[in-house]
């Protein structure tokens, strides 16, 4: 073999097997995504019932109830269009509030998502109530921070 024949086998060769590293990667982070829906996108789609899904919105006022014998939590994720029944076992986090951004993880059946996870948002100013005690009594407390 000539070393022009070797250097075209080697280009080819590694070609290949970079398309194939490529292929391989992008079927591998399509099984695993999970996709972020509005209630509204929701119901313009057909979502299979027991599929993995993430919904967001905001928690609808005077939708919040909390079952202390179960440890449930009930409540309803809108985009002020569309909205959606949550039922969620266990603690919710701190920033969960009615009027305020969720983000629930869960699976959908009959039209109710049943959350294993809740994701609470807040905006880019948040500060932790403690924190912002502890810099007004420092007096470090500045007209940015509230």
């Amino acid at each position: 073999m000539s070393k022009r024949f070797q250097r075209v086998v080697l280009i080819v060769g590694s070609l290949v097997f970079l398309l194939f590293s490529i292929i391989l990667t992008l079927f591998n982070i399509k099984n695993n995504v999970v996709f972020f829906f509005t209630p509204s996108e929701l119901f313009n789609q057909e979502i299979k019932n027991y599929k993995k899904i993430r919904i967001g919105g905001i928690v609808k006022n005077n939708s919040y109830k909390f079952d202390e014998i179960n440890d449930q939590n009930f409540f309803i994720i809108t985009d002020f269009k569309d909205e959606i029944d949550v039922n969620f076992i266990g603690i919710v986090p701190d920033l969960f509030k009615e009027g305020s951004g969720v983000v629930a993880e869960g699976n959908i059946n009959n039209n109710i998502l049943n959350a294993n996870k809740i994701f609470a948002k807040h905006d880019e100013n948040y500060m932790p109530e403690k924190i912002s005690k502890d810099l007004k009594k420092s007096g470090y407390w500045k007209k940015e921070y509230k």
